[in-house]
């Protein structure tokens, strides 16, 4: 199953918004970007991550990206991922999206698919039906895949966490399945360039959400 054959639920209240890409790709600064900007414009917005949207997700988190944790069974920590996701669904994102919230994460499903699929070499088509069972079919209405070379985002990482450790091959690998992702959904996927300004990142990221806002009362 890939994504563009996979059966999806979009839901009809609120907009989700998921932000993908590599490691030092900005993620975490276009979610605050694009959260304050919704808000100046009068929309109601639920801000959150994976891993560790929720108090279980934090734990999970830890056990994730701390070093001291070493090495896990590619299989373990494709669980243990999805676990946090299935958590985070039910808790924060389906609630949020019931009450006609605009819904802003840092990674979703795509990120377990490019990482533990294939930065792992584990296969993405075995890991999705699992995946997508675990988020109850939930997909983003929009995902912005924030793109750039790994070898420039890992240099601007500070101490590197579990991740951020793997070498340059596992995240080249990574990007590339990111890529492969948005290009067999492009209703629903943007690419962005992630080494230019995050002020016209930022720009760009309004241009792409602004279409699906009208499906939300300010």
């Amino acid at each position: 199953m890939d994504s563009s054959t996979a059966p999806a639920l979009y839901t009809e209240t609120g907009v989700f918004v998921a932000f993908e890409g590599g490691e030092g790709s900005g993620k975490s600064t276009q979610t605050r970007l694009l959260a304050g900007w919704l808000t100046e414009h009068g929309r109601s917005v639920e801000v959150t991550r994976e891993p560790g949207g929720t108090a279980v997700g934090q734990q999970l988190r830890r056990i994730l990206l701390d070093p001291a944790t070493g090495e896990l069974s590619p299989r373990t920590e494709a669980l243990v991922y999805i676990a946090d996701k299935a958590e985070h669904v039910d808790h924060v994102v389906l609630p949020a999206l019931a009450e006609g919230k605009v819904v802003v994460t840092d990674r979703y499903v795509d990120s377990t698919l490019a990482y533990q699929g294939a930065g792992r070499a584990l296969r993405a088509a075995e890991l999705e039906p699992i995946a997508r069972w675990a988020t109850s079919g939930l997909r983003p209405h929009l995902t912005i895949v924030l793109d750039i070379d790994p070898s420039v985002g890992l240099g601007r990482a500070g101490s590197p966490d579990r991740i951020e450790s793997e070498p340059l091959e596992f995240h080249q690998r990574v990007r590339q399945h990111f890529l492969e992702l948005a290009g067999a959904d492009p209703a629903h996927y943007v690419v962005l360039p992630a080494d230019q300004d995050p002020e016209a990142v930022h720009i760009a990221v309004q241009q792409a959400i602004a279409p699906w806002l009208s499906q939300v009362s300010a």
